[in-house]
Formats: structure tokens, sequence, C-alpha cells
């Protein structure tokens, strides 16, 4: 069972920066692809960006390609969303997942961080 904290949310003007963590308690961190969603309120979840075991692939959704960022640290276990130029649409809880390599599927979830972008 992989468990998943996220933290580095918080409320930032309209062009701004923050900086999102996700700390996974699995020893084996390499057999898992990492992803970001967000989900925005009325809205359903969308996928933000993912990025293989290795960091050596990335794909970001086309609204935030060129402004966010993700990353990996592997000896830390921990993954990172660089967000950049925020805009008030960006505004939406952001969730971290885990999904074991050549599985599709992600099947574990962190509680979730707030980002608000105030215009």
């Amino acid at each position: 069972q992989v468990q998943l904290v996220e933290s580095g949310g918080g409320l930032v003007q309209a062009g701004g920066s923050l900086r999102l963590s996700c700390k996974a308690s699995e020893r084996t961190f390499t057999n898992y692809a990492m992803g970001w969603f967000r989900q925005a309120p009325g809205k359903e979840r969308e996928f933000v960006a993912n990025i293989g075991w290795s960091g050596g692939w990335t794909n970001y959704a086309d609204s935030v390609k060129g402004r966010f960022t993700i990353s990996r640290d592997n000896a830390q276990n921990t993954i990172y969303l660089q967000m950049n130029s925020l805009k008030p649409e960006d505004t939406a809880v952001y969730y971290c997942a885990a999904r074991q390599l050549a599985i599709a599927k992600y099947a574990y979830w962190g509680q979730g961080t707030q980002v608000t972008v105030s215009s």
C-alpha cells in the first residue's frame, strides 16, 4: 500500500508561482510512475502531468504546458509540481497519484492540497 502526502498548496495572486510536493511511503518508489491531477469546484478531476519512474519521460495537459514542470527525486521518494504564471482557472484541489509500471490505472491517491489563484 502506497501512502502519498501532498504539501505546498496555498493562496497566490495571478502570475505567481507555487511548488507542490508529494512524498510517498513506498520503499520501491522507482516501481511507480507518478502523476498530478486536479479538481475544481463543480468539475471532474482532470489530468495535469505525469512522470516516468526515472524522470525520463513527462507529459502535460495542454492547459499547463510551458507553465508547469513535474519532477521527481527518487532518493527522497518525492515528486514535485512547479507551477509558474498561475491563472485563476488553475484554482483547484491538486492530487498526487501513483501507478505501478505497466499498469495504466492510478491506484494510489493523496488527500489533496488546495491551490487558490486570485485575480
